[in-house]
Parts: structure tokens; sequence; C-alpha cells
């Protein structure tokens, strides 16, 4: 059964399911959503728009994928509670993928009344012609699409790039450079671009993937795969995600208890004397030597 009441808050949401389970799984997403926004400050309170008056504006990267639905859908229901008091610009980068259906999105976006723009750059030729033969296409394609949206980001005038990687991209990313980049980091969900002029928002980092596919789904959203490193067999990111898929399966539970990890660091139980201070570590006696030390003596 499908929801005609008057509750279709935006296109986005047309025909939405009528049932308590999508209802408490869109509730879910969006409260979710809103708390990263607001922990990680996202928008800032006091400052509602610019030195001309106008609200900040988002560029969201939209790229066929249920996250990328999933993050407009959510962010246009908060816009309109008030709750994300910002101008959206929906974008999507046609990378010139062969047989990527490209007027897939100008259709939906516009049938949505969604404001957007679609930029055709090919960057699937310079991909396949600089990366050897047997490697993995995601760090060229990856770091090519995110120099063409922050172009379109300072060309359209808005404040911050915001992507739809979720909960469990995060983990995977965090797994990857743990066993293969020697390092303890992951995607944040706030950061400033190394020219310093655009934030980078992940505004569903708190979502997990299970629920933007079953969101994006319900929805019947046009989702487009994507081909050019799905294709790909023995992709790092694809045995992480087995791996925590089994963890998964054994204890169920387990990403989110991993995922609280994240954001419960202890430096002083770590490794990296750059973020604690070891050297500097002393007894409670020896402070005591120390500060009593610094006491003037009577003559």
């Amino acid at each position: 059964m499908r929801d005609t009441a008057d509750d279709d808050i935006h296109p986005l949401f047309a025909g939405a399911p009528d049932s308590t389970e999508f209802r408490k799984l869109r509730k879910r997403i969006v409260r979710q959503t809103r708390e990263a926004i607001d922990q990680y400050g996202m928008i800032d309170r006091t400052a509602r728009g610019g030195d001309d008056g106008q609200k900040p504006k988002w560029l969201v990267c939209l790229s066929g994928g249920k996250d990328s639905y999933t993050l407009l859908a959510v962010l246009h229901e908060l816009q309109w509670r008030g709750l994300l008091p910002v101008d959206i610009l929906a974008c999507n980068l046609d990378q010139g993928q062969p047989g990527f259906p490209a007027t897939v999105l100008p259709e939906f976006l516009e049938r949505m009344g969604v404001p957007h723009r679609i930029e055709y750059q090919d960057t699937y030729s310079v991909v396949v012609d600089k990366v050897p033969q047997g490697r993995t296409y995601c760090a060229l394609c990856s770091r090519l699409r995110r120099g063409h949206l922050y172009r379109i980001a300072r060309e359209e005038g808005c404040s911050a790039v915001v992507l739809g990687h979720h909960r469990d991209d995060i983990l995977e990313t965090f797994f990857m450079n743990l066993f293969h980049g020697g390092r303890l980091a992951t995607m944040p969900p706030k950061l400033v671009n190394e020219e310093g002029d655009l934030f980078v928002y992940r505004p569903l980092a708190h979502v997990s993937e299970a629920d933007c596919e079953k969101f994006a789904r319900a929805m019947q959203y046009p989702i487009i795969p994507c081909d050019l490193c799905g294709s790909q067999d023995g992709l790092q990111r694809q045995q992480v995600k087995q791996i925590l898929d089994g963890w998964e399966r054994n204890s169920p539970g387990r990403r989110q208890v991993m995922f609280r990890a994240l954001m419960n660091a202890r430096p002083s139980h770590l490794l990296d004397p750059k973020l604690f201070d070891f050297v500097g570590l002393a007894r409670k006696s020896e402070q005591f030597e120390q500060n009593d030390s610094d006491i003037p003596r009577l003559s």
C-alpha cells in the first residue's frame, strides 16, 4: 500500500510505503542524519547566512547509488522541517563510462523538482589510460572526481561538498588503513579541503548501509550501479567488507560497536607519541616532588 496522505512533504517522498516499518526506517535515518549534522557542526546555528544575507549553499553529490539518493531525500526533509537552513544543489558528474545511462538522473531530478547541475567530464578514459592493467581504478577515479566537484562547488558559490558515505564506508576505510596503510584513520564526517576554501561533509556518517538500501529500494529510486570499479575482482574494500559481514553474522551488532569505538579514542592507550606525551608522563609522587621544588623557601 502506498502513502497518499498530506505528509508526502516533497516529491522525493511521493508514493512512500504506508507501513510502520518504513516510517520507523525513515524516522531513524532522519534522526541519525540530524545528529551527525549537529554533532560535527556542519551548520552554524548562529550564522544563517553570509554577509549578503543569503543562506549557505551545499553541493550534494549524486552518483545514482542507493546512498546518494538517501542523502538527497533526507536533506530535503530536514530542509522542509526547518532543521537545515541551507540551499541544496544536487550535482551528478557523468564520468564518461561506457553504457552509463546519462538520462536517468537528469530526468529524475527534473521530475522531483530538485535544483541540479549535470556535468560531463570524461575521466573514464584518463583512468583506463593511466592505471596499469590489473590495478584498481578507485584511487585515481576518486581524485579526478573530487577535483571536478571542488571546481563546480566554487563556480556555484557553494560552501560545502556533501557526500553520501555512510557508517559502513567509514568502517571499511578504517580497516583498509589498518590492514594496508599502517595507520589509524578513516573518512572524517567533516573536513576542509587542501585549498582551505571548502568543507567536505558526510551527513550519513551514523547511518548503516543496510538502512540506505532498504530506504532506496522501498522508494523505488532508479539505482545506477558503478560498473567501473565494481567489475574488478579482488578489491581491498570488497575483502574488508566480507570480513565485516562475517563478523556481523557471527555477532549481530558488531559493526555498531566498532563504529562507537571510532568515537571513543583514547590517545594515552595507543602508541603515537605525537598524540600523547609519554616522555613527560610522571607518577603522582614525582609530580608532587616537582611541584614542591617550585615553592620558594623562606630564608
